[in-house]
């Protein structure tokens, strides 16, 4: 039976929309253009949060360093190679939506929840509170978003797809995102731990 819903084209400029507005570090751009050709030979009709997480473990040693290792990662590799001859068959015939998203924020080529977590992730990576800038002794705001910026926003909705495989391979979630706010206040400095992250217009 062919599919309910056509298939979209994965664009190479399906991500441009975000890059414009912030950097990617050079670990998290290969994992996003992995997941793009990841999807594009699996045949699946978007890049979802699951190809995101596939290729973040690839591509991203920091994002996978959080993830665990040994057996826990072996298991959460193996999940996600089984997904185009496994469990993952069931996700062809659907889009990857928590109905969260307007229609006009969506990135095209990507699944609804990976547009929402590719945004987020730009989000966190700005609104970052970083060391004194040297002239002013003031603090600075905004970094490149990092693999951990896209693996929390990742983690962010319980539907996405990625979370359930996660769930499957038996690592929790939470913990998780423990160790990304862990791993980025330390990144940040002790000093800039406390106010991390501010908001619209907070930002001196």
């Amino acid at each position: 039976m062919p599919p309910r819903i056509p298939r979209q084209p994965v664009r190479d400029d399906a991500f441009g929309a975000i890059e414009a507005d912030a950097g990617l570090s050079a670990e998290l751009a290969a994992a996003v253009e992995g997941a793009r050709r990841r999807a594009v030979r699996d045949g699946d009709r978007q890049i979802d949060t699951a190809h995101l997480l596939h290729s973040l473990l690839e591509n991203d040693l920091e994002a996978r360093a959080v993830l665990g290792s040994g057996p826990q990662l072996a298991r959460l590799f193996g999940y996600l190679v089984q997904r185009s001859i496994g469990y993952g068959l069931r996700w062809q015939g659907g889009v990857e939506d928590s109905g969260t998203l307007p229609a006009a924020l969506a990135v095209e080529g990507f699944s609804p929840l990976a547009s929402t977590a590719l945004r987020h992730a730009c989000a966190r990576a700005a609104g970052r509170r970083g060391p004194p800038a040297p002239d002013t002794g003031r603090p600075t705001y905004g970094d490149t978003a990092r693999g951990v910026d896209l693996l929390a926003a990742l983690l962010a909705d319980p539907q996405a797809r990625a979370v359930e495989v996660l769930g499957r391979a038996g690592v929790d979630p939470l913990e998780v995102c423990a160790r990304i706010e862990d791993g980025l206040a330390e990144y940040a400095g002790d000093d800039y731990a406390d106010d991390e992250y501010v908001g619209e217009g907070d930002a001196p």
